[in-house]
């Protein structure tokens, strides 16, 4: 039997912990590709992580970069929102990278490695890199939309140039990022879109013994500027004066927490809104089964960060909650022709406000156009293609 080939993936947003509520789509991905891969998952330390060991099958390994009670770098938001919201984490960023640096350093010249996989052009795809020239090694990098989008300086432009470049293989989740690196002249050696999964079959998935809650509304995701909540909270301050009994549930954890706590407070929508706090992915399924209404109306924040393929939609998409978003670019590929029904500019609140009103009015036909979507969206983001699609990229880029 031949001998499973090496990945060391990088990566910085991973679980801390099992069942922890942290976006944990790369730690999916890496676990299915242990069924072909020996895969060693190199990520950042964090607060009461666990120790290195084995997670489903993956080899994590998690470096230091900080004394451990300061090391927040990366959770409740992600590294872009934390800067933005905690001066004193631009201290921690020199320590994040050489820790990561050194991290790498040791494991390439201890351990076999066939190839990396670097999530995030910036700083994993940067890494990957400097050392694969050095070690003469293929990297696949894999842009998530936000290390893409964001980031527009012209000397990170200039590396995400050179990052994407110099890569063996490149993947971006939407069709929309694909030709955004056409528009901006970056131009990989192979790019794929791939996106990142659900588990469409056993875990997100219609329960008709579930009846759904009426006037319901339900948001999954980050507290950040990028989900943008606040357009949400705004609309149903309105909602509220002709459906009293419009509810809104705010499943998420981030940054933005007490800024949208005051929103709420100064609209008079306690009684409205129930801040539930993240929740773990066995939890998820039951709320996206009983809402009426998914909605997530997604905004490019002033800093340019902005969704690749929002998973929080996907998840809601696949138990057949009817939805209603912010057109961001990538969302197409998902809702095909049925997005003219259900995206919206948020920053126009009558159009969410109406988007809303018609999803909340008409049941029935938004219930249609979730089961179809669904139908459409199994080939496209269900788990075991997607780690197939990664599989057949890893190996073609050792050979």
């Amino acid at each position: 039997m031949a001998q499973k080939k090496t990945v060391l993936v990088l990566a910085s947003t991973y679980p801390r912990w099992a069942n922890d509520h942290e976006p944990g789509f790369v730690h999916e991905l890496c676990k299915r590709l242990a069924q072909q891969f020996h895969v060693i998952a190199l990520v950042p330390d964090a607060v009461n992580a666990d120790p290195n060991g084995l997670l489903d099958g993956v080899q994590v390994v998690r470096y230091k970069y900080a004394p451990k009670k300061l090391q927040s770098l990366v959770n409740n938001g992600g590294i872009v929102n934390n800067l933005k919201a905690f001066w004193w984490k631009w201290l921690l960023v020199p320590s994040f990278l050489i820790g990561q640096y050194f991290a790498v350093k040791k494991i390439l010249s201890t351990q076999n490695i066939d190839i990396i996989h670097a999530h995030w052009l910036i700083p994993q795809g940067w890494i990957a890199s400097r050392f694969c020239k050095k070690f003469n090694l293929p990297y696949l990098v894999t842009s998530h939309g936000g290390d893409l989008f964001g980031l527009q300086s012209n000397v990170l432009t200039k590396v995400k140039k050179k990052v994407a470049e110099d890569a063996t293989a490149m993947t971006v989740v939407s069709q929309a990022m694909k030709e955004y690196l056409e528009q901006i002249s970056i131009q990989p050696k192979i790019l794929k879109v791939i996106p990142m999964g659900v588990d469409l079959q056993n875990r997100f998935t219609p329960k008709s013994d579930i009846q759904r809650h009426k006037n319901e509304i339900l948001f999954v995701g980050r507290l950040v500027p990028k989900k943008g909540l606040n357009y949400l909270i705004d609309a149903l301050s309105i909602l509220v004066r002709t459906c009293p009994e419009l509810s809104l549930k705010i499943v998420g954890f981030g940054p933005e927490e007490e800024n949208l706590r005051t929103q709420v407070q100064q609209l008079k929508l306690e009684n409205n809104v129930k801040f539930l706090g993240a929740l773990s992915q066995d939890k998820l399924p039951d709320q996206y089964r009983q809402a009426t209404l998914f909605v997530a109306p997604f905004v490019r924040a002033d800093n340019g960060d902005q969704e690749g393929l929002p998973v929080a939609l996907m998840e809601a998409i696949g138990c057949g909650c009817p939805a209603v978003v912010g057109h961001v670019a990538g969302i197409e590929d998902l809702l095909g022709e049925d997005i003219k029904h259900i995206a919206v500019n948020p920053h126009n609140k009558q159009e969410l406000i109406a988007a809303i009103s018609t999803a909340l009015d008409e049941p029935t036909l938004a219930a249609e156009r979730a089961v179809r979507i669904r139908k459409n969206a199994l080939a496209l983001i269900e788990w075991d293609s997607v780690a197939s699609a990664y599989a057949k990229i890893l190996a073609a880029s050792t050979q």
